[in-house]
Formats: structure tokens, C-alpha cells, sequence
């Protein structure tokens, strides 16, 4: 068992400035999630818009989550360089821009309703993810320098519960907007949102303690004792060419699948196989649950890997994929609609608890302070290129095999992010300063 003793103390002064560098970054990064997820909202006012399939709207999906994928990699080093406050900057900024012209989209009727405006909509959520790969990079990269590995998983936790409100509410406008105001402004509200945050993140987050005026903090990570230079060469060594990053990055495209493939389908599954309306109570209630489940997860996993697991990521992300089978199974065979939505919400928990543990908080160990950023693309990038297949992919199988196909498709990949974990159960990130 973790020891609580082993916990640092810092300053009133300390507390106090991480805790408006946090809470900055948190909600920024939850105005954001709103910006990237109100398209599965939008996913059926599309087609009957403009009479599209879902692989035509599968389409846009795999566009944006493949420019996603290797946004995040290549943007990696790129936000190891130049600080995690830039970086979120640049991502928020864009988001603001691509949803606002997404959501113009609804006044180009000149463009017909052909291929021509489905390439303005693939082009312009394409954009938009990848300034949105910039965020998962710029957050890590930050906290990266504010807490040491021994209570990062509880913090990722705080984080996690953070991010899941952005997810809430576009549960709640989502399924508002597209029933009483017009789709596109299932995009502008957003929009506005993110501009907002943008600007509270360029006046409080600063991207290291030493940068808001207070003592330099060791967080005894992969990288905590390196002098180097941050380079190419640099992030390489420490991330791009480790066995366990490598790995963790497999199981991330597996779960890239999983999450995306219930994530960017599921409002459509029960609009068309459970005919529920969006804004119907069974539905909200539902949607509800699968947010809190969310927030749920991601303590659940914080707390486990920091007080039961000392620290290790990979036996919370074991159990957690252990629960994606078991509520996928529920929905293939399941005829009550109570019991999917049960199915759901567990599922929902499971896949923060994932998550959580490997991109948001082992990238932060195994990358480090220095190439935290680094090792978030390299698994976030490797989760959306996994999440790409479920656009094209999953909307094909869907029109061609029905809504009976749909879980049966993510099992298998939950299956074999689990065993790699097996793989990795006793790994731990080994700084070159001894403490």
C-alpha cells in the first residue's frame, strides 16, 4: 500500500498558484472536449439534412480522428519545445475557428448537397482536431511540472472529473440544441465557450513553478535529474524508442477503437435502435450516467494506482479494459433498454478508468517532465488513429450489417489491450536522481 507519509508538502503559496494553474487548464480542456464531441449529436441532423449514410458521415468522423492521431504525434515534440501554456493556446485558438465555421457549414447551400459540402465538413473537422491535438498535450505537459509522480494518479483523477464536465455539458446543450434550436448551433455555443477559456488560460497558467515566481520542483519522473538538450534526438531516446511506451501505445489504439466506437455512435444507436429522442428523460438520464460514470472512473483509477498499486498505471488499465468486455457483452446480447443503458455507464467507467491511467498519467510518468508532451502524443496519437477506424469502419458496418454489429466490433480490441497490460503489470518510470 501506498504510504501517505511519502506524500510532499509544499507551501500555502504553492497550493494556492498550482491550484489557479489547474483549474485554468482543467476547464479549458473541458470547453475543448465540448468542441469534439458535439459532432455524435449532430451525426443524425446531418444525414436527414442532406440525405448522407453513415459511412458518409463516418467520413467526417475518420478525417478529423486520423489528422487527430498524427497531429499528436508529430505536435508532441513540437509542445516539448515550446511549453505547454503555447501550446494550449494554439489548440483553443482553433477550436474556436473550426467549430464556428463548422456550424457555417448550415449557410453554404450553394454548395449543393453532394460531395462537395461533405468535403467542407471532413475538411473543416479536420482542421479542428488538429488544433484540438494540441490539448491533451499542453495539459499533460504542465502538470507534468507541478506534481511528482506520487500523486499523480489522484490528480489525474481531479483532472479526469474536470474533463468529463465539458462531456456533460454537451450531453445537456447537445441534446437541447438539436431538438430546439438549429444543428449548427450545436457547434457555435461551444465555440463561444472555448474563446472564453482561451483567454483566462493566456492571463493565469504558467508552465513550470519556477515560471510563476516560486522554487524549482524535482517531480522524481523518467526525466527528472536530465540536462540535455530537448531535441529530436532527445525525446527519441527517452520515449519514441522505449519498450514500454511502444506498448502502452498498442493497447492506446485498441482503446482508441473501444472509445470512439461507443463515443462518436452511441447518441445514433439510441436514437434509431432504442427510439429514443435526445432530449427525452430516459435518454438524458442515461447520457447523465455515462458522464458521471466518466468522473466516477477516473477517481477510481487515480486512487487505486496511487494507494493500492504504488503507483503503476497498468494493473488499473487491466482491470479497466476487464470491464469494457463485460459491458459489451451486455449490450450484444441485452434486450432491455434499462440494462443497455446500465451496460453503458459501466462501460463509460471503464474506459476513463483506461484512459486516465495511460495517456493521462503514465505519458506524464514514462515521458517525464521534459518529454511529457512527447509520450502524450505518442498514446494519444496511436488512440485516435485506432479511433479512426470507427468512422468509415464502423459506419460502413452499420449500414451494411445493422446495430447488431456494433458491439461485437470493440470487443476484440479490448481484449488485447488487456493482455498487454498483463505485460507491463510491474512497470514504474526509473529517474536517474535517486531520493
Amino acid at each position: 500500500m501506498f504510504n501517505r507519509k511519502d506524500r510532499p508538502v509544499y507551501s500555502k503559496e504553492f497550493r494556492r498558484r498550482r491550484a489557479i494553474n489547474w483549474l485554468t487548464l482543467g476547464f479549458t480542456y473541458a470547453a475543448m472536449y465540448m468542441g469534439r464531441y458535439n459532432l455524435s449529436f449532430a451525426n443524425k441532423s446531418l444525414s436527414d439534412e442532406y440525405g448522407w449514410d453513415k459511412t458518409e458521415i463516418g467520413a467526417i468522423i475518420t478525417a478529423a480522428l486520423t489528422i487527430y492521431g498524427f497531429s499528436a504525434m508529430f505536435n508532441g515534440p513540437i509542445a516539448d519545445r515550446i511549453g505547454g501554456r503555447k501550446a494550449m493556446l494554439i489548440g483553443a485558438t482553433g477550436t474556436v475557428v473550426f467549430n464556428f465555421f463548422f456550424g457555417l457549414g448550415a449557410y453554404l447551400g450553394f454548395l449543393g448537397k453532394g460531395a462537395l459540402l461533405l468535403t467542407y465538413f471532413s475538411t473543416v473537422w479536420a482542421l479542428n482536431a488538429y488544433f484540438q491535438s494540441y490539448s491533451a498535450l499542453a495539459l499533460i505537459k504542465v502538470n507534468a511540472g507541478w506534481f511528482q509522480v506520487s500523486e499523480r494518479g489522484v490528480f489525474s483523477a481531479i483532472f479526469g472529473s474536470m474533463i468529463q464536465s465539458g462531456r456533460a455539458l454537451i450531453f445537456v446543450i447537445g441534446g437541447f440544441a438539436v431538438t430546439v434550436l438549429p444543428w449548427q448551433w450545436v457547434f457555435f455555443i461551444p465555440s463561444m465557450i472555448v474563446a472564453v477559456m482561451c483567454f483566462l488560460t493566456y492571463l493565469n497558467v504558467k508552465n513550470t513553478p519556477d515560471s510563476a515566481g516560486l522554487e524549482y520542483l524535482d517531480t522524481q519522473d523518467a526525466t527528472s535529474g536530465d540536462t540535455e538538450k530537448i531535441d529530436f534526438k532527445y525525446v527519441f531516446k527517452k520515449v519514441i524508442s522505449n519498450p514500454i511506451a511502444i506498448t502502452i501505445s498498442i493497447a492506446e489504439f485498441c482503446t482508441g477503437f473501444v472509445r470512439h466506437g461507443f463515443e462518436q455512435w452511441f447518441p445514433r444507436y439510441m436514437q434509431e435502435y432504442q427510439k429514443l429522442a435526445l432530449d427525452s428523460p430516459v435518454f438524458q438520464k442515461g447520457a447523465l450516467g455515462v458522464v458521471l460514470a466518466g468522473i466516477a472512473g477516473a477517481f477510481i483509477a487515480g486512487y487505486l494506482s496511487d494507494l493500492v498499486f504504488q503507483s503503476r498505471r497498468t494493473p488499473v488499465a487491466f482491470i479497466g479494459y476487464i470491464l469494457i468486455i463485460s459491458s459489451l457483452l451486455i449490450v450484444w446480447f441485452a434486450n432491455d433498454v434499462t440494462l443497455v443503458i446500465v451496460a453503458f455507464i459501466t462501460n463509460s467507467l471503464a474506459i476513463s478508468m483506461v484512459h486516465s491511467m495511460l495517456s493521462g498519467t503514465a505519458s506524464m510518468d514514462f515521458g517525464g517532465q521534459r518529454a511529457a508532451a512527447t509520450a502524450t502524443g505518442m498514446f494519444d496519437g496511436m488512440q485516435y488513429l485506432g479511433g479512426a477506424a470507427v468512422g468509415i469502419g464502423v459506419g460502413w458496418l452499420l449500414d451494411n450489417f445493422g446495430w447488431g454489429a456494433w458491439s461485437p466490433s470493440m470487443i476484440g480490441f479490448a481484449g488485447i489491450g488487456a493482455l498487454l497490460m498483463l505485460f507491463l503489470w510491474n512497470a514504474r518510470p526509473k529517474p536517474k536522481v535517486k531520493h
